[in-house]
């Protein structure tokens, strides 16, 4: 899961994401209460958005008092998977947005609306929608791919088990040229010189509570780089 504040990212996006991003304009303004945009990739962990990591970071920006947005891209899903049976379902078709309102109760608007001109940060859950929808893998790895340096968590970097079954994850992050931080699944990593805040949510196998904090503590210290 990825969140980031101030033009740095956005910068860095709107030169390597699809033309959805044309409009993502980089400058800032402060309000009160913060203003988050949430960024969603569809509804569904194997196409899209996952939809726990989603809700829980509404309530958790709810209970912070902050004023959201949902966008999401006006484009086709890379494919449908029919998660009862982690396969693709062959010639279904669907959008992402459309798809993404699911999530959002109907409130929603395409991602080529999106400035910065209107929020104070930026959330992508994550889900592999993120690798499939947008650029390249987890949400996490968005942000070494366009932020040089960039300092972000998965989690841990060796599967242990199969507790960190996705640790590999950490791998591509350096080959990206960022640097990946081992935290544990209730805590957040804060890349203070990109504003960029990562937690490893649905990246460790553990219960579902202990997801929750961990993107507790993501959106307390994005809302903390608002100084709002």
């Amino acid at each position: 899961m990825l969140a980031s504040r101030g033009p740095a990212l956005c910068t860095a996006l709107r030169r390597a994401a699809p033309g959805g991003l044309a409009s993502f304009h980089c400058s800032a303004r402060r309000h009160r209460p913060a203003r988050v945009a949430v960024v969603l990739s569809g509804c569904g962990v194997y196409d899209g958005t996952e939809i726990h990591e989603a809700s829980a970071i509404l309530v958790h920006l709810s209970r912070g008092g902050a004023e959201v947005q949902m966008y999401a891209p006006d484009v086709p899903q890379m494919h449908v998977i029919d998660h009862s049976k982690g396969q693709p379902a062959e010639a279904e078709s669907r959008n992402v947005l459309v798809e993404s309102a699911r999530i959002a109760r109907g409130k929603i608007a395409s991602l080529a609306k999106l400035t910065t001109a209107d929020h104070d940060a930026v959330i992508f859950p994550g889900g592999f929608g993120a690798a499939k929808n947008f650029l390249c893998c987890i949400s996490p790895v968005l942000a070494a791919k366009v932020l040089s340096g960039a300092e972000v968590t998965v989690g841990h970097e060796e599967e242990e088990g199969g507790k960190w079954p996705y640790a590999g994850t950490a791998g591509a992050i350096k080959e990206l040229g960022g640097k990946h931080c081992v935290k544990e699944v209730t805590e957040a990593h804060v890349d203070t010189k990109n504003k960029v805040v990562t937690t490893p949510a649905f990246m460790c196998e553990t219960q579902l509570h202990h997801i929750f904090d961990g993107i507790g503590a993501m959106v307390k210290n994005v809302l903390k780089l608002t100084g709002k």
